[in-house]
C-alpha cells in the first residue's frame, strides 16, 4: 500500500451510483389518474376513507423514485391540480397543487440523501410528509385564503399513521412498475 494517499474527489455515493428509476407514459399517466379517481369515489361507500390521502402518496412514490426535484415538483403540482379539480366548487383551486408541489420537491430532494427503499424510511417519509401537506394546507387556507380551518394533533397524527401504513402496501405494488 501506498504512502500516498488518494486525494477526495467528491461524496462517496456520487449522483450517478444512486439509482434513479424512470416510468412508462402509461404508468405515470394512469396510477395519479386512478388514485385521484378513487379518492373522489371510495369516501362514499366507505366512512374513514376521507382520512387517507392516495394522491399524496403516488407523489410522494414518484418524488422519491425519480430523485429529481424538478420532476417532483411538476409531479406534485399536476397530481395536486388535477385533485384540486376533482374537489369540488367550494374548495379553491391550487390549494392542494401549492401543498403537493412543495411535497413532490421535497421528497425528491429527500431521496438523493437516504435511502428510500427501506420499509422503515418509507413509513417515516410518509408520516413526515403526511403531517407537512397538512400543515401547509392548514397554513395556505388559513393565512392566505382567511378561512376557518381547525387543526386537531390528534387527528393528524392518526390520519398519517394510517397513511404511513398503507403507504407501505401501495409503494410495495408501484415498485413493480419502476425501470432503470
Amino acid at each position: 500500500m501506498s504512502s500516498r494517499a488518494m486525494p477526495f474527489r467528491g461524496s462517496l455515493t456520487s449522483r450517478e451510483q444512486v439509482a434513479v428509476y424512470d416510468f412508462s407514459w402509461p404508468v405515470v399517466v394512469f396510477v395519479p389518474l386512478a388514485a385521484i379517481l378513487i379518492q373522489i369515489f371510495i369516501p362514499v361507500r366507505v366512512r374513514y376513507f376521507p382520512i387517507i390521502d392516495l394522491p399524496l402518496m403516488v407523489t410522494i412514490f414518484f418524488a422519491l423514485a425519480r430523485r429529481n426535484p424538478v420532476t417532483g415538483c411538476v409531479t406534485g403540482c399536476i397530481i395536486g391540480l388535477l385533485q384540486d379539480l376533482f374537489a369540488g366548487p367550494a374548495h379553491p383551486l391550487g390549494m392542494y397543487g401549492i401543498a403537493l408541489t412543495i411535497v413532490g420537491y421535497l421528497a425528491s430532494s429527500l431521496g438523493l440523501k437516504i435511502d428510500v427503499e427501506n420499509p422503515g424510511s418509507r413509513f417515516l417519509i410518509t408520516y413526515v410528509f403526511f403531517v407537512l401537506h397538512q400543515g401547509i394546507y392548514y397554513g395556505v387556507a388559513h393565512g392566505l385564503l382567511r378561512e376557518a380551518q381547525v387543526w386537531s394533533w390528534s387527528h393528524v397524527a392518526l390520519s398519517a399513521l394510517a397513511n404511513a401504513i398503507l403507504a407501505l402496501f401501495v409503494f410495495a405494488f408501484l415498485d413493480r412498475f419502476k425501470r432503470r
